[in-house]
């Protein structure tokens, strides 16, 4: 199951327009994962007939079901995927690019089926560094059709477990009317704060970012892939410096993840 796009939201965001000599921004963030409300937009996948559906990927696929390699189009971080069937209750994915093994999960259902739990390893995105690993959990909003594999039917996140650090850290630096965005998977980009594009590197899902101050606590980046928007990150430092208040929304699934920030 595709946990990426969240795991990315984590690990991509940005600061203040016209900076003090120490902004409330600088320093290194942590995601504070006790404290994510995650989107009610559930995702939907169909294991039926020998074929497996994502119907919510971005952009959305269908391939055979055998455990083999199946090419995809369309998505910047795997070009093949394949859907092993473990059980009448449980499935693995293994994704790849340009041959070369990216993401692995294991998703198996509850015995009622009304929850899966998910286990995942991620370097799709970690230039070279280690993966992002973790394990959480979904529960059932709709049913598949009659006959399909327990996986089949709509499926909305509750919990995301033992999720690594480095998909849930980052670090900013305000100078002047810039600011730069480092994170361990190897994400970084040096935006000015005038809302004008700026190259994000490291990143083949997002080339480009803007930011601008909303107020002095308060910024917002835009995340764009070929010049277009995918993503609006909002983040609100507290009163006390330490602690702020986030949203992720993903314009490509129309779905947001909010969530609190602590400075380490």
């Amino acid at each position: 199951m595709k946990r990426l796009l969240f795991a990315a939201a984590f690990a991509v965001m940005s600061t203040p327009m016209m900076a003090p000599a120490q902004s409330v921004f600088d320093g290194t963030w942590k995601v504070d994962m006790n404290k994510v409300a995650f989107p009610k937009k559930p995702d939907i996948y169909l294991l039926l007939d020998g074929s497996y559906e994502c119907k919510t990927c971005t952009p959305p696929y269908k391939v055979k079901a055998d455990g083999t390699d199946q090419p995809i189009s369309g998505n910047p971080y795997f070009d093949s995927v394949a859907i092993k069937v473990v059980s009448d209750h449980e499935i693995e994915e293994t994704d790849k690019k340009a041959g070369k093994e990216v993401t692995h999960s294991t998703s198996t259902v509850s015995a009622d089926g009304k929850a899966v739990m998910f286990e995942f390893t991620d370097s799709s995105n970690t230039n070279g560094g280690p993966p992002v690993t973790g394990k959480g959990e979904a529960v059932r909003v709709a049913p598949g059709p009659a006959g399909s594999h327990a996986i089949s039917g709509s499926w909305r996140t509750s919990q995301l477990q033992n999720l690594s650090d480095n998909a849930t850290t980052f670090t900013y630096k305000v100078d002047g009317n810039s600011i730069t965005m480092t994170n361990p998977t190897g994400q970084t980009y040096t935006a000015k704060l005038d809302g004008s594009d700026s190259p994000m590197k490291g990143d083949p899902g997002t080339t480009s970012v803007s930011v601008q101050i909303v107020d002095k606590n308060t910024l917002v980046e835009a995340d764009k892939r070929d010049g277009k928007v995918i993503g609006i990150l909002k983040i609100t430092v507290g009163a006390d410096g330490k602690n702020g208040k986030a949203s992720y929304y993903d314009e490509l699934q129309n779905r947001t993840t909010e969530f609190e920030v602590m400075k380490q």
